[in-house]
């Protein structure tokens, strides 16, 4: 079985002993292997007030991304859009897209991408998780599209834009809104597996074609660690269930190196609830995660994988997308 297109998600996450400028250089690196090895998309996700997280200015690193890659297409995995006039998001995906054009790809999500204070700095009322989130993607859809004779305000630049609009999910909301207004839908089964199937079915029975798109089209992303051996796979991807169980128990700081056994990190119901989380992750050598990566392709028919790798050593990391670009 062929797989489907691959394409890279990354929170420029910053590890233990780096600081934001080293993380960015990270990421224009794995960018630009990204590029090298074939991978059609890198995106970048919106978060507030994680210090292991340095995308918080999605679109800013995206031009400075773009500015050292010739040929990928960039993206917001997604922009949090409750947290921004859709003006403004209009403007800057437009903006982008006069940068670089044809590679740019606007993924909006409705979360707040933060914790409850933080959503109060940034204007959000933490009563209204969900503020008309339909009413927002309609008026950025409106100021992204054609400008009409008497329009009073205007997206310049934005306006008559080619970005395609990416909805995505980790519950049936965003699916549903997805197949209606015919986008297509990126599910983060990566954090989130519960709702993967069920969100799947629901955007495809809803879907109707619309201008942008003529058929379902889903992305999933997945967690993959991809190493010359099984074992040294499971012993990178400590780091990512060291980084979901401070996320259980509201501890904050950088990515964490990995260990060779977390039996002494976690608790029992830590542990259950991590692996229940992170069952879709996918850790091995390359015939495992092949074997993996062909299950749920045909158990969700996915159009495309975007696979997010959390490896604490970079050049570990650029190792796991190159065998993972290889299969």
């Amino acid at each position: 079985m062929t797989l489907p297109p691959r394409s890279i998600l990354d929170l420029a996450p910053v590890a233990e002993g780096a600081d934001f400028s080293s993380t960015y250089a990270r990421s224009v690196s794995l960018a630009q292997h990204a590029e090298k090895w074939g991978y059609k998309r890198f995106w970048l996700a919106e978060h507030h007030n994680m210090p292991d997280i340095a995308s918080a200015a999605t679109s800013v690193l995206l031009s400075h991304i773009g500015a050292h890659t010739s040929s990928i297409r960039l993206g917001s995995g997604g922009v949090m859009l409750p947290n921004h006039a859709p003006l403004v998001i209009a403007e800057q995906f437009g903006t982008l897209e006069a940068l670089y054009p044809n590679r740019i790809d606007l993924g909006l999500g409705r979360a707040p991408g933060t914790d409850y204070p933080t959503m109060h700095a940034l204007r959000r009322d933490p009563e209204r998780m969900d503020p008309n989130f339909d009413e927002l993607l309609e008026e950025l859809q409106f100021f992204m599209g054609p400008v009409s004779p008497n329009q009073p305000v205007k997206a310049y630049p934005g306006s008559d834009s080619s970005v395609p609009i990416w909805l995505l999910g980790s519950s049936t909301y965003s699916a549903r809104l997805a197949g209606i207004k015919g986008l297509p839908f990126a599910f983060a089964s990566h954090f989130a597996p519960d709702a993967m199937m069920n969100a799947i079915q629901i955007y495809r029975e809803h879907f109707q074609p619309s201008e942008q798109l003529d058929k379902p089209y889903v992305m999933i992303g997945v967690n993959i660690i991809v190493a010359d051996t099984d074992d040294e796979a499971q012993y990178l991807g400590t780091t990512e269930k060291q980084k979901f169980l401070n996320m259980i128990r509201g501890v904050q700081g950088k990515i964490p190196p990995p260990v060779w056994s977390m039996e002494s990190v976690w608790l029992p119901h830590e542990k259950y609830q991590i692996e229940k989380q992170l069952r879709e992750s996918i850790h091995g050598d390359q015939d495992t995660v092949r074997t993996r990566l062909i299950e749920l392709t045909e158990r969700t028919q996915a159009d495309e994988i975007m696979a997010n790798a959390l490896i604490f050593d970079h050049e570990k990391k650029l190792r796991s997308y190159e065998l993972l670009a290889g299969l």
